[in-house]
């Protein structure tokens, strides 16, 4: 089988939230076949890493199989949170579009 690598948001969405300085990003692939993919390769290592530049600290996922779903709790992203930062997006809502620019890959179609 032939992989080719492609951008996340080209199999998958995301949606972002907050609580404090702490991100909350869902992830969901299109295609629910490609869920044990997603799970190889978006890894809690490789999550805490793209939001380094940050300060993240820690990156948690949840998995939820039964709706070919992950949640990633990640520490200390949000520079203080909504009412510390001066960030522009202090809420996060923009971390999503940072996750689904990660790539990965999959089976040529």
């Amino acid at each position: 089988m032939e992989l080719i690598e492609v951008p996340l948001h080209a199999v998958a969405h995301s949606r972002a939230g907050d609580k404090g300085n702490r991100g909350n990003l869902s992830l969901m692939p299109y295609d629910p076949a490609l869920y044990p993919l997603l799970a190889e390769q978006v890894t809690e290592e490789r999550v805490l890493a793209l939001f380094a530049h940050r300060g993240a600290t820690r990156c948690v996922r949840y998995d939820l199989p039964l709706i070919h779903a992950f949640n990633f709790v990640i520490d200390d992203v949000l520079e203080g949170g909504v009412n510390g930062s001066l960030n522009l997006d202090g809420h996060g809502k923009s971390l999503s579009f940072r996750l689904l620019s990660l790539t990965v890959r999959i089976p040529r179609q």
